[in-house]
């Protein structure tokens, strides 16, 4: 008899949310070290979004090496209780600002999200995206303020989200909910002021990381 077998999910089991993601993730750690092309990687992340069982989602990483070290295997095994915001929290922000006149700015791929991060649009645009991204705090508040202009912010499921901004002949939108608060995750506050403007909050799941992240417009 095999002593492994106590300790893995049983095939027929139905596989979380956060099963999903940690072998997604694992399969983004396979693009960036050129185990698998893009067109492999979109088929798999197509395959674990659909997988409902164990069973379903085993075969996706079947044939990848465990990251090393234990807390890097354990979060790679599905059904694990490790922890999915292991080391995405904590460090220096990498920018704290972001401003668009007549024109855009955007964050997004692998960046560090400060404390604090002022968004400030007149009669432009502003994308911020939070999947990919690290945070400084378990903490961190955006603060917009949007004139005459749009900002867009996503963050991915399982944060903690508190939408507090005010609207005059404008909008603070919140279209989804991010769901329970995984464990370890960040906590965002979205606060500020949109006259004539909207700031739009999205829930989405991550994307694969198709480069470094996009500063335009810093100061």
């Amino acid at each position: 008899m095999s002593d492994e077998r106590p300790e893995k999910p049983l095939p027929e089991l139905r596989a979380s949310d956060a099963d999903r993601e940690r072998v997604v993730e694992r399969l983004r750690d396979a693009v960036a070290e050129g185990r698998i092309d893009m067109e492999e990687f979109e088929e798999r992340l197509e395959a674990a979004y659909k997988s409902r069982t164990y069973a379903e989602l085993e075969p996706l990483t079947r044939d990848l090496p465990s990251p090393t070290g234990p807390a890097a295997r354990a979060a790679a095994v599905p059904g694990s209780a490790a922890e999915p915001w292991r080391g995405r929290v904590g460090g220096a922000g990498t920018s704290t600002t972001g401003v668009a006149v007549m024109s855009g700015f955007q964050r997004r791929g692998r960046w560090t999200v400060p404390a604090r991060f002022d968004a400030v649009v007149f009669w432009g645009g502003g994308e911020l995206d939070l999947r990919e991204a690290d945070f400084a705090e378990r903490e961190v508040v955006i603060n917009c303020v949007a004139i005459m202009g749009g900002i867009e912010i996503t963050v991915p499921p399982g944060v903690e989200l508190d939408v507090r901004g005010f609207g005059f002949m404008g909008a603070f939108d919140q279209r989804d909910s991010p769901g329970p608060p995984q464990p370890g995750a960040p906590r965002v506050v979205v606060t500020g002021f949109a006259f004539w403007g909207g700031v739009e909050v999205k829930v989405k799941h991550p994307k694969p990381p198709l480069g470094g992240p996009s500063f335009r417009k810093e100061l």
